[in-house]
């Protein structure tokens, strides 16, 4: 049980909410079932539910992680007043969804991807702090960059860019 608080908590840093908690909130705002979830995002019912219980702590899907956003939107939308009939259309755009960003709108956005995005299209987040353990000892600016930019929040993200450009 130690394990799975841990790696909730651990998704609350990377993810800013436990993936279970995220999963409520979906599921019953939208009438959605946990698999049609797993569907729409793009992840196997199962994987999901051991995001959700804690037993796995990262999606390693960023494209996922991104649906996964969308579809907490679409529910804050629905709570705003958002027609249901408007529901069903906007879940097939989610899974649809091509994009590979993180952060920001959950359109594609335009332009030079940035450090995070890039970082985050081809490892999780797990992998990346992984790597910056391993770079510490000989690149800790680097083991940084990769940890901040990786894994961290939009805020985060910005502050160890101003102290770079300081």
């Amino acid at each position: 049980m130690v394990a799975q608080s841990e790696s909730r908590r651990r998704q609350q840093e990377l993810y800013g909410a436990a993936i279970g908690d995220v999963l409520d909130r979906v599921t019953s705002t939208l009438g959605l079932s946990q698999a049609a979830v797993a569907r729409t995002i793009g992840v196997s019912a199962p994987m999901l539910s051991q995001l959700a219980s804690g037993r796995r702590t990262t999606i390693g899907n960023p494209l996922a992680v991104q649906r996964l956003r969308a579809l907490v939107e679409l529910s804050d939308e629905v709570v705003a007043g958002l027609a249901h009939s408007e529901v069903a259309v906007r879940l097939e755009e989610i899974g649809r969804q091509d994009s590979t960003t993180l952060t920001g709108p959950s359109a594609r956005p335009t332009g030079d991807p940035s450090t995070a995005q890039l970082l985050r299209a081809v490892a999780s987040g797990q992998d990346l702090l992984r790597a910056a353990d391993l770079l510490a000892a000989e690149h800790p600016a680097l083991a940084e960059l990769i940890r901040v930019h990786g894994t961290g929040s939009p805020d985060e993200v910005r502050q160890h860019l101003d102290g770079l450009l300081r």
